[in-house]
């Protein structure tokens, strides 16, 4: 998709097809957006995205974070998960990282309700595990930032995958 002139002109159902899974697993935010078309570029589309998201209650938000699958141990993956993961080596875990990813993604769900998420996209499984031990430690209300940070984050690397 280059052309914004091509996406403002997308029926709904193209338009959901296309964009619903920025937000993973999420297609009422590409709903939303589909309704507020024209948009003059892809940054005022990607802006009102992220608008929708931001403006949405908590729970809503605790929704989203909890449509993301466990790092390296989900089975049913979207197929943007599982290209981002794949990417990040995450299907390639020895059986050591296999079991911490098991141990960390069980502790951290319990602590905070909601998945890990990290944007993976140029970082290693290290890296990754890294961060998960260090963003385990948190409280509550300053790691529920950062996964919202993370989610946005992912929306912003998928839309461009889409319209590059």
């Amino acid at each position: 998709m280059n052309s914004i002139d091509k996406i403002n002109k997308l029926s709904k159902s193209d338009f959901i097809s296309i964009f619903g899974n920025v937000f993973e697993k999420t297609e009422w935010i590409a709903q939303k957006t589909h309704d507020s078309k024209p948009y003059k570029n892809f940054e005022e589309l990607f802006s009102k995205m992220i608008e929708i998201f931001e403006n949405s209650n908590k729970e809503n938000h605790i929704k989203i974070l909890n449509t993301h699958p466990d790092l390296a141990i989900e089975k049913k993956l979207t197929d943007d998960s599982k290209n981002e993961q794949k990417n990040a080596n995450l299907n390639q875990c020895t059986n050591e990282e296999f079991i911490e990813f098991k141990k960390l993604n069980k502790e951290y769900k319990k602590k905070f309700g909601f998945p890990f998420i990290i944007a993976v996209k140029g970082k290693n499984k290290e890296e990754i595990l890294n961060s998960f031990r260090q963003r385990i430690t948190n409280n509550i209300n300053s790691e529920f930032e950062e996964a919202k940070k993370q989610v946005k984050k992912i929306a912003s690397l998928r839309l461009s995958e889409i319209i590059k």
